[in-house]
């Protein structure tokens, strides 16, 4: 469960890197909380 947060982390960094207006750090942080959330659903089962 470490790595899958370690992941997410890394992976929202790059994702907020990437994007270059408000409008689309939103939908990176969108993106990444719906990653975390599928990655959390998938660790339960």
């Amino acid at each position: 469960m470490k790595t899958s947060m370690h992941l997410a982390l890394v992976a929202t960094l790059a994702l907020l890197a990437a994007c270059n207006t408000i409008q689309g750090a939103g939908r990176d942080i969108k993106s990444v909380g719906s990653a975390i959330d599928k990655s959390a659903g998938a660790a339960k089962d």
